[in-house]
This record gives structure tokens, sequence and C-alpha cells, in this order.
């Protein structure tokens, strides 16, 4: 098992945001959470990826407070345990998280963006990560020389999985990549997402429009109120009407 995360609680200060969720990847899937807003979804890979344990709340002061928090709840990426390690180690056991709506490095150029994700590997080793990467994504090829700051929503999101391809990702935690897209630029999108996959990446992708997300997916989780409440095939979650009429908003 490639993913395996059981019973993870987040609360922020003192509301419980994800409760005792739990599911897994296996090599060679793409699993797909899907759920209405406020389920915890961005929390589930947020918390996966070591992230939840070290924000503070800044606006108190000097008093940093904790506002959200890890309290039970393992995780296990290729069969070790994550959720005890630091961000950046997790990142580089090669668990990487696009954050949803990713924000690059506004006053780089495009190859200098995907340069930074990969710091530690030597320079023959990065400019063939760079072929690879304007391989898969041309526009940003046709791009390399321009700020990133003047993109277009599309084009950083093909940006930020750039990057992360940059890095040899075992696994891809991927958050609403198609949030304010064009139909036509979702399409394209979720094509380059399946060339990823079929490049033997994982992936882990939460996603509001399941149209598009359940035609490449392989595992499918339904969350609700910080929990998984369903798994399933695409045809077996979409025939059940408490879900479709509740949580997928058919």
């Amino acid at each position: 098992m490639l993913l395996e995360v059981r019973n993870l609680t987040v609360h922020y200060y003192t509301a419980m945001v994800l409760n005792e969720a739990s599911f897994s990847v296996d090599e060679g899937e793409l699993a797909a959470v899907v759920g209405p807003n406020g389920a915890g979804k961005t929390t589930l890979l947020r918390a996966i990826a070591g992230l939840t344990r070290w924000e503070r709340d800044i606006n108190r002061g000097r008093r940093a407070i904790f506002s959200n928090i890890v309290t039970t709840g393992e995780v296990y990426f290729q069969e070790r345990r994550i959720d005890n390690q630091p961000a950046y180690r997790i990142a580089r056991a090669g668990l990487i998280l696009c954050p949803e709506r990713a924000k690059p490095f506004t006053e780089l150029s495009v190859a200098d963006n995907l340069r930074a994700g990969a710091l530690f590997a030597d320079r023959k080793a990065v400019e063939g990560k760079l072929d690879m990467v304007f391989n898969l994504f041309p526009i940003l090829e046709k791009r390399r020389k321009q700020v990133s700051g003047t993109l277009s929503g599309g084009e950083r999101v093909m940006l930020a999985l750039g990057r992360a391809m940059m890095t040899d990702p075992k696994l891809m935690l991927i958050d609403e990549p198609s949030t304010g897209l064009a139909p036509k630029t979702k399409e394209d999108l979720y094509a380059k997402i399946e060339g990823i996959r079929n490049m033997g990446v994982n992936m882990v992708i939460v996603e509001q429009d399941i149209g598009f997300v359940f035609n490449i997916s392989s595992r499918n989780y339904v969350m609700s109120k910080g929990r998984i409440i369903a798994e399933g095939g695409a045809e077996e979650l979409l025939a059940d009407e408490r879900i479709r009429k509740i949580y997928l908003g058919l």
C-alpha cells in the first residue's frame, strides 16, 4: 500500500474539522476525494503533507497560538509513518502537495519557478527535468521566459503541476485543480493530469467537479463533515440517491 491514513483528526481551535478520517491509496491508483464545501477535503491533504501542525495565528501578537493541530491518527507513506515528520521531510520522501490556487513566485520566470522545484538536483538533472515538463506542458515552454505573475489561471495550475514533477514525486496531492477555470481549460488540464498519471505518478485529487475527476479516477471517496462517508467506483457512488442529492449536489 502506498498511502494509508488512519483515523486522522484535526481541530481548528476548538472546532473539529477532520473526524477520524481514514482512507488508502495503492500503487498505480488515482484516488479522488469529493464532497461539499467545508467537508474537510483541503485539511485532509494538508494534514497528510505535514502542514497543519505548523500553522499559527500570528494576529494575536507575540503570543502565537496554534490554530489547527492534528490531535489523533496516523499516516503511513510507503509503509513508513510520516505524521510525526516535518513537512520538508515528507516532501523529500516524494509526497508532494499542489495546493488550491497555487501561487508561483510571481517575479520569477516560468523556467526559474520550475527550477525551484529541483533545488537539490544537479544542473544536468535539472535541465533534463525541464525538458520533461516542457514536453508535458508545451504552453509552459512558450512562456519559459515570461514572468510567472502574468500567467492565466490555467497556466498557473500547469506551472504548479510542472514544479511538482521537477521533484520526481511518488505521490501527488492535488487540491481543487479546476477551481475557477473555463470548461475547455478544465478539459485540457485533466488531459494533462491523465498524462502525468500515465507516466507512473500516483495521485490523490480533491475536487468538486466530479464530472471531470470521475472520468480518470480509479478509486473514489466521499467526505462530509470531516469524515469519509463512502467509497466506491464512480457508477456506484452516482447511483446512490443519498450521495447524489446531499453530498454531490446532483
